[in-house]
């Protein structure tokens, strides 16, 4: 079993209709994706809407989800402020969370040195595991494959990377030169098949939000040989994999309105991000209608 589990959701943040912060709609939802199947949760995470969240507001959202579930929790505490990320580093880790997802820092652009060296300074003030996160799409900057070794046979608590580079290539060079224990965490819900294929051990998702089932169908299949099977699997999620993301409507809206429609009050993006088309609902639940098929049949 990997060390988070292999079908770990990173978790929206609900929000009330006023725009504050919903701990207890956070907890539900926690609640639920568990008894959906997961085995983690990334809270405040790209999807959790980290960037627009206050300090106060993950620290209790950290506490918050850590009380409502038995599976572990990873806390988003990466930001491209390296003292910034120390701190929320050293407060997450007083509110047992099982460890902690450090993003490279976006929009500074810095060079890979400068990327190591702010990961290193985070890793070093907190016993607990870290989640490198790599996203260049997001970031401006990929974390180079000997930046990741590096930091993965010198940073003894750096010990899985969350993959979302789109070269499943190159992964697998990471995995083949990683130190043994080192774990890689699909961070492109359509990429988690191939990355399994070299060597991933799970999926840090985004549709995992309404088909942990059908994930955790798809990696038994796997670990049992049946290749055509996970196929067959990752096929039925295609829809959900192109519902989730694009230039109309990126994550997480289109994962906040699918919760919305299942009766999982989350309520709706804070700005920049803003409210949903009106089409995105409709696809929303089209997209369940067909998955729930497939459970029927």
């Amino acid at each position: 079993m990997a060390r988070f589990g292999r079908v770990v959701t990173a978790m929206v943040t609900p929000f009330a209709a006023d725009g504050s912060l919903d701990l207890d709609g956070a907890r539900r939802l926690a609640r639920w994706l568990q008894d959906q199947g997961n085995e983690g949760l990334v809270v405040a995470g790209t999807t959790g809407e980290a960037p627009v969240l206050t300090d106060n507001e993950r620290l209790s959202l950290f506490a918050a989800v850590v009380e409502a579930v038995t599976i572990p929790v990873i806390a988003g505490t990466g930001t491209n402020d390296t003292p910034h990320s120390i701190h929320m580093t050293r407060e997450a880790s007083k509110l047992g969370v099982s460890g902690v997802l450090v993003v490279a820092p976006y929009y500074n652009r810095p060079p890979q040195s400068g990327i190591a060296a702010h990961i290193s300074a985070v890793a070093a003030v907190t016993d607990l595991p870290v989640v490198v996160y790599d996203i260049p799409v997001r970031t401006g900057r990929k974390i180079n494959t000997s930046t990741l070794l590096s930091l993965a046979h010198d940073v003894k608590n750096v010990v899985a990377l969350k993959d979302a580079a789109g070269n499943p290539g190159e992964t697998a060079n990471v995995i083949a030169r990683a130190p043994k224990g080192f774990e890689v965490y699909s961070g492109d819900d359509g990429l988690t098949l191939p990355l399994l294929a070299v060597g991933a051990v799970g999926v840090i998702g985004v549709a995992t939000h309404w088909s942990a089932p059908e994930h955790r169908e798809m990696f038994e299949c796997w670990e049992r040989g049946d290749v055509a099977g996970a196929a067959a699997v990752n096929q039925a999620l295609l829809e959900s994999f192109a519902y989730e993301t694009g230039d109309e409507s990126p994550n997480p809206i289109p994962s906040k309105v699918m919760m919305n429609h299942l009766g999982i009050t989350v309520g709706e993006c804070r700005l920049p991000m803003g409210p949903p088309a009106a089409w995105v609902a409709d696809k929303a639940a089209a997209v369940m209608a067909n998955l729930q098929s497939r459970r029927g049949r």
